[in-house]
Protein backbone atom coordinates (compact mmCIF):
# COMPACT_ATOMS: atom_id res chain seq x y z
CA UNK A 1 0.00 0.00 0.00
CA UNK A 2 1.40 3.46 -0.91
CA UNK A 3 2.51 5.58 2.03
CA UNK A 4 -0.23 8.14 1.39
CA UNK A 5 -2.90 5.39 1.41
CA UNK A 6 -1.60 4.02 4.70
CA UNK A 7 -1.74 7.51 6.18
CA UNK A 8 -5.30 8.03 4.96
CA UNK A 9 -6.37 4.66 6.39
CA UNK A 10 -4.66 5.43 9.70
CA UNK A 11 -6.43 8.79 9.87
CA UNK A 12 -9.78 7.16 9.11
CA UNK A 13 -9.32 4.58 11.84
CA UNK A 14 -8.29 7.31 14.28
CA UNK A 15 -11.42 9.26 13.39
CA UNK A 16 -13.54 6.15 13.94
CA UNK A 17 -11.97 5.49 17.32
CA UNK A 18 -12.35 9.12 18.35
CA UNK A 19 -15.92 9.11 17.11
CA UNK A 20 -16.69 6.00 19.14
CA UNK A 21 -15.17 7.59 22.20
CA UNK A 22 -17.25 10.73 21.64
CA UNK A 23 -20.46 8.72 21.30
CA UNK A 24 -19.64 6.77 24.46
CA UNK A 25 -18.93 10.00 26.30
CA UNK A 26 -22.20 11.54 25.12
CA UNK A 27 -24.11 8.45 26.24
CA UNK A 28 -22.44 8.60 29.65
CA UNK A 29 -23.19 12.29 30.00
CA UNK A 30 -26.78 11.77 28.93
CA UNK A 31 -27.18 8.99 31.48
CA UNK A 32 -25.77 11.25 34.20
CA UNK A 33 -28.12 14.09 33.25
CA UNK A 34 -31.12 11.78 33.27
CA UNK A 35 -30.10 10.40 36.66
CA UNK A 36 -29.69 13.91 38.01
CA UNK A 37 -33.09 14.90 36.67
CA UNK A 38 -34.59 11.80 38.21
CA UNK A 39 -33.02 12.73 41.56
CA UNK A 40 -34.29 16.31 41.29
CA UNK A 41 -37.76 15.00 40.62
CA UNK A 42 -37.69 13.49 44.11
CA UNK A 43 -37.10 16.89 45.69
CA UNK A 44 -40.10 18.78 46.93
CA UNK A 45 -41.35 22.09 48.24
CA UNK A 46 -43.59 22.56 51.24
CA UNK A 47 -46.87 24.44 50.89
CA UNK A 48 -45.59 26.09 47.70
CA UNK A 49 -43.29 28.26 49.83
CA UNK A 50 -39.63 29.03 49.12
CA UNK A 51 -37.25 26.95 51.22
CA UNK A 52 -35.81 30.02 52.98
CA UNK A 53 -38.44 32.27 54.52
CA UNK A 54 -39.01 35.91 53.66
CA UNK A 55 -41.67 38.28 54.94
CA UNK A 56 -42.98 38.61 51.38
CA UNK A 57 -43.42 34.83 51.05
CA UNK A 58 -45.10 34.06 54.36
CA UNK A 59 -47.38 31.02 54.40
CA UNK A 60 -51.08 31.50 55.12
CA UNK A 61 -52.74 29.16 57.58
CA UNK A 62 -56.08 28.68 55.78
CA UNK A 63 -58.45 28.26 58.72
CA UNK A 64 -57.52 31.53 60.44
CA UNK A 65 -56.08 33.43 57.46
CA UNK A 66 -53.03 34.28 59.58
CA UNK A 67 -49.52 33.84 58.26
CA UNK A 68 -46.26 32.32 59.49
CA UNK A 69 -42.67 32.03 58.26
CA UNK A 70 -41.47 28.64 57.03
CA UNK A 71 -37.91 27.37 56.53
CA UNK A 72 -36.98 23.88 55.33
CA UNK A 73 -34.08 22.15 53.51
CA UNK A 74 -33.80 23.38 49.93
CA UNK A 75 -32.92 19.82 48.85
CA UNK A 76 -35.77 18.20 50.83
CA UNK A 77 -36.65 14.77 49.50
CA UNK A 78 -40.20 13.50 49.37
CA UNK A 79 -39.68 10.58 51.75
CA UNK A 80 -37.04 11.77 54.22
CA UNK A 81 -37.41 12.33 57.95
CA UNK A 82 -37.18 15.85 59.41
CA UNK A 83 -37.17 17.58 62.78
CA UNK A 84 -40.19 19.89 63.03
CA UNK A 85 -39.83 23.05 65.15
CA UNK A 86 -42.52 25.52 66.24
CA UNK A 87 -40.52 28.67 67.11
CA UNK A 88 -42.49 31.13 69.31
CA UNK A 89 -41.48 34.76 69.82
CA UNK A 90 -41.56 36.55 73.15
CA UNK A 91 -43.84 39.33 74.38
CA UNK A 92 -43.58 42.50 72.31
CA UNK A 93 -41.69 40.67 69.58
CA UNK A 94 -42.53 39.08 66.21
CA UNK A 95 -42.01 35.94 64.19
CA UNK A 96 -39.49 37.72 62.00
CA UNK A 97 -37.37 38.76 64.99
CA UNK A 98 -37.68 35.34 66.65
CA UNK A 99 -36.56 33.57 63.47
CA UNK A 100 -33.31 35.54 63.67
CA UNK A 101 -33.02 35.38 67.48
CA UNK A 102 -32.86 31.58 67.24
CA UNK A 103 -31.51 31.21 63.68
CA UNK A 104 -31.92 27.46 63.31
CA UNK A 105 -32.57 28.10 59.61
CA UNK A 106 -28.79 28.42 59.19
CA UNK A 107 -28.56 24.70 60.00
CA UNK A 108 -31.68 23.40 58.25
CA UNK A 109 -29.81 21.56 55.48
CA UNK A 110 -27.28 19.85 57.75
CA UNK A 111 -29.77 18.76 60.43
CA UNK A 112 -32.89 18.43 58.21
CA UNK A 113 -35.06 21.00 59.97
CA UNK A 114 -38.51 22.32 59.17
CA UNK A 115 -39.07 25.51 61.18
CA UNK A 116 -42.33 27.43 61.54
CA UNK A 117 -42.09 30.90 63.08
CA UNK A 118 -45.62 32.20 63.80
CA UNK A 119 -46.76 35.64 64.93
CA UNK A 120 -49.31 36.93 67.41
CA UNK A 121 -50.81 40.29 66.32
CA UNK A 122 -51.11 41.52 69.95
CA UNK A 123 -47.40 40.58 70.18
CA UNK A 124 -48.14 38.40 73.17
CA UNK A 125 -49.41 34.83 73.10
CA UNK A 126 -52.70 33.91 74.75
CA UNK A 127 -55.22 31.10 74.58
CA UNK A 128 -56.87 32.93 71.68
CA UNK A 129 -53.83 31.95 69.58
CA UNK A 130 -53.91 28.24 70.48
CA UNK A 131 -56.10 27.21 67.55
CA UNK A 132 -53.83 29.02 65.10
CA UNK A 133 -50.77 27.22 66.52
CA UNK A 134 -52.51 23.83 66.43
CA UNK A 135 -53.56 24.48 62.83
CA UNK A 136 -49.96 25.24 61.81
CA UNK A 137 -48.75 21.97 63.29
CA UNK A 138 -51.55 19.99 61.64
CA UNK A 139 -50.95 21.70 58.31
CA UNK A 140 -47.22 20.92 58.36
CA UNK A 141 -47.56 17.34 59.58
CA UNK A 142 -50.12 16.63 56.86
CA UNK A 143 -47.84 18.24 54.27
CA UNK A 144 -44.66 16.47 55.40
CA UNK A 145 -46.37 13.17 56.22
CA UNK A 146 -46.67 11.89 59.77
CA UNK A 147 -44.25 9.06 58.98
CA UNK A 148 -41.61 11.63 57.97
CA UNK A 149 -41.73 13.70 61.17
CA UNK A 150 -38.78 12.30 63.08
CA UNK A 151 -39.44 14.57 66.09
CA UNK A 152 -41.40 17.69 66.98
CA UNK A 153 -40.06 20.38 69.33
CA UNK A 154 -41.64 23.46 70.85
CA UNK A 155 -39.18 26.36 71.06
CA UNK A 156 -40.00 29.63 72.75
CA UNK A 157 -38.22 32.78 73.86
CA UNK A 158 -39.34 34.53 77.05
CA UNK A 159 -43.17 34.68 76.99
CA UNK A 160 -43.05 32.28 74.04
CA UNK A 161 -41.25 29.88 76.36
CA UNK A 162 -43.89 30.19 79.06
CA UNK A 163 -46.52 29.66 76.35
CA UNK A 164 -44.75 26.49 75.22
CA UNK A 165 -44.73 25.35 78.83
CA UNK A 166 -48.48 25.95 79.03
CA UNK A 167 -49.16 24.13 75.76
CA UNK A 168 -46.86 21.14 76.00
CA UNK A 169 -49.17 18.86 78.00
CA UNK A 170 -52.49 20.03 76.56
CA UNK A 171 -54.44 17.27 74.77
CA UNK A 172 -53.33 18.28 71.27
CA UNK A 173 -49.62 18.70 71.99
CA UNK A 174 -48.92 16.03 74.59
CA UNK A 175 -49.10 13.19 72.07
CA UNK A 176 -47.10 15.12 69.47
CA UNK A 177 -44.31 16.98 71.27
CA UNK A 178 -40.96 15.24 71.75
CA UNK A 179 -39.14 18.17 73.33
CA UNK A 180 -39.29 21.73 74.63
CA UNK A 181 -36.42 24.21 74.24
CA UNK A 182 -36.86 27.17 76.58
CA UNK A 183 -34.91 30.25 75.50
CA UNK A 184 -34.98 32.43 78.61
CA UNK A 185 -38.53 31.20 79.12
CA UNK A 186 -38.27 29.35 82.43
CA UNK A 187 -36.49 26.17 83.50
CA UNK A 188 -38.26 22.91 84.31
CA UNK A 189 -36.92 20.61 87.01
CA UNK A 190 -36.06 23.46 89.35
CA UNK A 191 -36.24 27.15 88.48
CA UNK A 192 -33.15 29.30 88.00
CA UNK A 193 -33.61 32.31 90.37
CA UNK A 194 -34.13 35.53 88.41
CA UNK A 195 -31.48 38.24 88.74
CA UNK A 196 -32.59 41.45 90.53
CA UNK A 197 -31.27 43.35 87.49
CA UNK A 198 -33.43 41.41 85.03
CA UNK A 199 -36.17 43.22 83.13
CA UNK A 200 -36.50 46.04 80.61
CA UNK A 201 -34.26 49.02 81.46
CA UNK A 202 -35.88 52.44 81.75
CA UNK A 203 -34.59 54.66 78.96
CA UNK A 204 -33.34 58.24 79.08
CA UNK A 205 -36.38 60.54 79.03
CA UNK A 206 -38.79 57.73 79.88
CA UNK A 207 -41.07 58.68 82.78
CA UNK A 208 -40.89 56.90 86.09
CA UNK A 209 -43.46 54.13 86.55
CA UNK A 210 -46.73 55.49 87.95
CA UNK A 211 -46.75 52.93 90.72
CA UNK A 212 -44.76 50.06 92.12
CA UNK A 213 -45.12 47.12 89.74
CA UNK A 214 -47.04 44.12 90.98
CA UNK A 215 -44.89 41.20 92.13
CA UNK A 216 -44.33 38.49 89.57
CA UNK A 217 -46.93 35.75 89.54
CA UNK A 218 -45.76 32.40 90.91
CA UNK A 219 -44.62 29.89 88.32
CA UNK A 220 -47.36 27.52 87.18
CA UNK A 221 -47.13 23.84 88.11
CA UNK A 222 -44.59 21.90 86.08
CA UNK A 223 -45.97 19.84 83.20
CA UNK A 224 -46.48 16.18 84.06
CA UNK A 225 -46.25 14.58 80.62
CA UNK A 226 -42.91 13.29 79.33
CA UNK A 227 -40.66 15.14 76.89
CA UNK A 228 -37.04 16.21 76.51
CA UNK A 229 -36.13 19.63 77.91
CA UNK A 230 -33.31 22.06 77.15
CA UNK A 231 -32.99 25.35 79.00
CA UNK A 232 -30.85 28.17 77.54
CA UNK A 233 -30.29 31.44 79.40
CA UNK A 234 -28.05 34.50 79.50
CA UNK A 235 -25.69 34.56 82.48
CA UNK A 236 -26.88 38.01 83.59
CA UNK A 237 -30.56 37.00 83.62
CA UNK A 238 -30.25 34.66 86.60
CA UNK A 239 -28.54 34.58 89.97
CA UNK A 240 -27.30 31.03 89.48
CA UNK A 241 -28.02 27.82 87.61
CA UNK A 242 -29.25 24.93 89.76
CA UNK A 243 -26.76 22.07 89.94
CA UNK A 244 -29.48 19.41 89.71
CA UNK A 245 -32.72 18.76 87.86
CA UNK A 246 -35.84 17.11 89.22
CA UNK A 247 -36.80 16.37 85.61
CA UNK A 248 -33.52 14.52 85.08
CA UNK A 249 -34.17 12.53 88.24
CA UNK A 250 -37.65 11.65 86.99
CA UNK A 251 -36.18 10.30 83.76
CA UNK A 252 -33.46 8.34 85.58
CA UNK A 253 -30.63 10.39 84.03
CA UNK A 254 -27.09 10.23 85.36
CA UNK A 255 -25.51 13.11 87.23
CA UNK A 256 -24.81 16.40 85.50
CA UNK A 257 -21.80 16.55 83.18
CA UNK A 258 -20.24 19.75 81.86
CA UNK A 259 -19.23 19.58 78.22
CA UNK A 260 -16.57 21.76 76.59
CA UNK A 261 -17.60 25.36 76.22
CA UNK A 262 -19.04 26.53 72.90
CA UNK A 263 -17.04 29.51 71.65
CA UNK A 264 -18.44 31.81 68.97
CA UNK A 265 -16.25 34.26 67.09
CA UNK A 266 -19.25 35.77 65.29
CA UNK A 267 -22.24 37.66 66.76
CA UNK A 268 -25.90 36.80 66.47
CA UNK A 269 -28.27 38.62 64.14
CA UNK A 270 -30.52 40.65 66.47
CA UNK A 271 -30.79 42.65 69.67
CA UNK A 272 -33.32 45.03 71.24
CA UNK A 273 -32.41 48.28 69.50
CA UNK A 274 -35.09 50.18 71.39
CA UNK A 275 -33.55 49.55 74.82
CA UNK A 276 -29.94 50.68 74.40
CA UNK A 277 -30.21 54.17 75.89
CA UNK A 278 -28.94 52.81 78.16
CA UNK A 279 -28.66 49.10 77.57
CA UNK A 280 -28.03 46.73 80.45
CA UNK A 281 -26.15 43.42 80.58
CA UNK A 282 -29.20 41.65 82.02
CA UNK A 283 -31.57 42.88 79.30
CA UNK A 284 -29.01 42.54 76.52
CA UNK A 285 -26.45 44.68 74.72
CA UNK A 286 -25.39 44.81 71.07
CA UNK A 287 -24.66 41.59 69.15
CA UNK A 288 -21.14 40.28 69.75
CA UNK A 289 -19.22 37.00 69.86
CA UNK A 290 -19.71 34.82 72.92
CA UNK A 291 -19.08 31.71 74.96
CA UNK A 292 -21.57 29.25 76.38
CA UNK A 293 -21.34 26.60 79.10
CA UNK A 294 -23.18 23.35 78.33
CA UNK A 295 -24.44 20.97 81.02
CA UNK A 296 -26.14 17.66 80.21
CA UNK A 297 -27.71 14.90 82.27
CA UNK A 298 -26.72 11.77 80.31
CA UNK A 299 -28.27 8.32 79.94
CA UNK A 300 -31.87 9.41 80.44
CA UNK A 301 -34.60 6.81 80.12
CA UNK A 302 -36.15 6.37 76.67
CA UNK A 303 -33.36 8.40 75.07
CA UNK A 304 -34.63 11.72 76.38
CA UNK A 305 -32.40 14.77 76.67
CA UNK A 306 -32.17 17.10 79.67
CA UNK A 307 -29.64 19.93 79.38
CA UNK A 308 -28.83 23.49 80.44
CA UNK A 309 -26.91 26.04 78.37
CA UNK A 310 -25.66 29.28 79.97
CA UNK A 311 -24.49 32.03 77.61
CA UNK A 312 -21.71 33.79 79.47
CA UNK A 313 -21.86 37.61 79.73
CA UNK A 314 -25.18 37.65 77.83
CA UNK A 315 -28.64 38.99 78.57
CA UNK A 316 -32.23 38.46 77.56
CA UNK A 317 -32.38 39.89 74.05
CA UNK A 318 -29.02 39.22 72.38
CA UNK A 319 -29.63 36.88 69.46
CA UNK A 320 -27.96 33.49 69.63
CA UNK A 321 -24.62 33.14 67.90
CA UNK A 322 -24.12 30.48 65.18
CA UNK A 323 -22.21 27.83 67.12
CA UNK A 324 -24.39 27.92 70.24
CA UNK A 325 -27.43 27.73 67.95
CA UNK A 326 -25.95 24.65 66.30
CA UNK A 327 -25.18 23.12 69.71
CA UNK A 328 -28.82 23.51 70.73
CA UNK A 329 -29.97 21.96 67.44
CA UNK A 330 -27.51 19.11 67.95
CA UNK A 331 -28.89 18.48 71.44
CA UNK A 332 -32.43 18.45 70.06
CA UNK A 333 -31.40 16.04 67.33
CA UNK A 334 -29.72 13.71 69.83
CA UNK A 335 -33.00 12.94 71.60
CA UNK A 336 -34.70 9.74 70.56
Amino acid sequence: MPESSREREHEARSRDRNGARSVALLIALGTAVLAARGGAAQQRSLLDAPCTATAEAAVTEPQTGRTFLLDYPCDLQSDESVLLILNLHGGGSSGTWQRRYFPAFDHKEQYRLVIASPYSPPRRWSEEDDGYLRNIVTLLVDEIGQENVDAFWLVGHSQGGSTSRRLVCTPFFRDRVDGFLSLSGGRLGGAAPRSPQAGRPRQVGEPEPASTPAPAAPAPPEPTCDFSHIFAIGEHEIESLPASSALAERFGCAGRVQRPDVVDDRPGYVHDGGRQNPGTPAWGLLPRPGRAEVYVYPDCRDGRVVADVVRIDKGHTEGLEPRVTEELVRLMRSAR
